[in-house]
């Protein structure tokens, strides 16, 4: 079984405690998930010099963000991580193992709804400062040929500059609906190449104020497969500037 390749986007640390149209679609998403051998995962919240893989057997989950309700600071998501696998991973990427971090936000507050079960194992990689993630999509693919997939969480549309945080439902400002619009119609043509320079797009400046949301995507495009089917899992908007848009390559 080929795994899928996919991007989710996690949005705001209280979507832990939320039920919406994005949580329902991902937790339908997450049922072709649930035969998964495993996830290698890079979070938009974890980032390092060189790539880094996570091999602690057991994260604790890592509240790295503040000002939300206290009970965001008690949930847990206790799935396992694999340390057999983060050594695989480690050694195609050529990345040193971590083997103390726990699991920021970007994973456990989006895998609640993907994978509430939580029985699944994960295993994040850290986003490299200066590289390429399309290629380490690229080096991580041939693992979905095994029932690992490759996932990225972040956001295509991410900035805390200008949000509406008194409304969730806002409509989206115009320079990020533009700019998330020209990504769904190159996901569409699969012009991958045009994603990875994302900076030409209209709204780019303005969508994405530094890169970190939105290059796990490009993690997720470098490990896709000729013949994989482009699947939206989500798409629209919270708090007018963070696009929710989430798809899958399989």
């Amino acid at each position: 079984m080929r795994a899928p390749s996919f991007f989710v986007a996690h949005g705001a640390p209280s979507l832990a405690l939320e039920q919406d149209d994005f949580t329902r679609a991902a937790r339908a998403f997450g049922e072709s998930l649930r035969d998964v051998r495993a996830i290698a995962l890079v979070s938009a919240h974890w980032q390092a010099r060189v790539p880094r893989v996570n091999a602690v057997a057991h994260p604790e989950p890592v509240y790295d963000f503040g000002g939300f309700a206290p009970a965001l600071y008690s949930m847990r998501y206790d799935a396992p991580g694999d340390p057999e696998l983060a050594r695989e991973i480690a050694s195609l990427l050529d990345a040193p193992l971590e083997t103390q971090r726990g699991w920021d936000h970007g994973v456990w507050v989006p895998f609640l709804h993907l994978l509430p079960e939580a029985r699944t194992p994960i295993v994040e990689i850290a986003l490299p400062f200066d590289g390429d993630p399309m290629e380490i999509g690229r080096k991580l693919a041939p693992l979905r040929e095994r029932g690992i997939a490759i996932a990225g969480s972040g956001g295509i549309v991410h900035n805390l500059r200008i949000l509406d945080l008194a409304n969730k439902n806002a409509q989206p400002l115009d320079w990020a609906a533009q700019f998330d619009g020209w990504i769904a119609e190159r996901l569409a043509s699969r012009d991958f190449d045009a994603i990875a320079n994302y900076e030409r797009a209209p709204g780019a400046k303005l969508a994405v104020p530094t890169p970190e949301h939105f290059e796990p995507l490009l993690v997720a495009l470098g490990a896709a497969h000729p013949d994989d089917r482009l699947q939206t899992i989500y798409e629209g908007f919270q708090y007018a500037t963070l696009s929710m848009r989430s798809i899958a390559l399989s």
